[in-house]
C-alpha cells in the first residue's frame, strides 16, 4: 500500500483490517469510530474529511501486538504510520486522539508524544468525538456514558484511569465543537 492510500478512508480501512480483528472488541470498537467519523464529517470542512475517516480508522492500530514499542497506543501508532510515510496530518491526528496528551504524562511519554505536534482543529475534535461517544464493542454511547464506561474498565490509580479523569474538560470540549459544527448549536 502506498503511503498516499493510508489518508483515504479506503486505504486506511485496509490497513486497520490487516492489524485490528483478532483484537476482537478493539476491532469492534474501531468499526464503530470509522462510522461515527463519517456522520460527524460535516462538521469539518469539505477537504478534511476523507482524512477524518481514515484517522478513525487508524486511531488504535497502535494496540495491535506488532506494532507495541512504548505500550501507549496512540504513540505506537503514530510511529508506525511515520515509518510507512504516511501524511503528517494523519500521523498527527493518531497520535493526539482523544487528548492522548493526558495519558503520555502519566505514562512518562510526553516528550516522545512531542514529537509529533498537537494541532487543534475541527478534525482533531471530530476524531475525539467519534472515539468518545462510541462504545468498546462499537455501539454508540453518549459522553458521559462513555467516561464512566471507559473509568470503570480501568481502575481507579490506573495510568488510563488517572488520564481520563484528568481529560475530561478538554474532552467534552472536543465533543461539543464537533457536535456543534453538525448542528450550528452547542450540544
Amino acid at each position: 500500500m502506498s503511503s498516499s492510500e493510508l489518508d483515504t478512508p479506503q486505504g486506511a480501512a485496509r490497513l486497520a483490517r490487516s492489524l485490528l480483528p483478532p483484537l476482537g472488541d478493539r476491532w469492534l470498537h474501531t468499526q464503530g469510530v470509522a462510522k461515527r467519523a463519517r456522520e460527524l464529517s460535516r462538521s469539518v470542512p469539505e477537504a478534511d474529511r476523507e482524512l477524518l475517516v481514515a484517522a478513525a480508522w487508524l486511531h488504535d492500530i497502535g494496540y495491535a501486538p506488532q506494532l507495541r514499542g512504548s505500550g501507549f497506543h496512540p504513540l505506537d501508532g503514530a510511529r508506525h504510520l511515520a515509518s510507512l510515510g504516511a501524511d503528517g496530518r494523519l500521523v498527527r491526528l493518531v497520535a493526539h486522539h482523544s487528548g492522548a496528551v493526558y495519558e503520555a504524562r502519566q505514562r512518562g511519554l510526553s516528550a516522545e508524544l512531542a514529537v509529533y505536534e498537537r494541532v487543534e482543529s475541527a478534525v482533531l475534535d471530530a476524531l475525539t468525538c467519534a472515539d468518545m461517544t462510541t462504545g468498546p464493542a462499537g455501539q454508540r454511547l453518549g459522553f458521559t456514558e462513555r467516561i464512566d464506561e471507559i473509568l470503570t474498565r480501568y481502575a481507579p490509580g490506573s495510568e488510563v484511569h488517572t488520564a481520563i479523569s484528568a481529560a475530561v474538560p478538554y474532552l467534552a470540549a472536543a465533543v461539543a465543537r464537533a457536535n456543534a459544527g453538525i448542528t450550528g448549536q452547542p450540544m
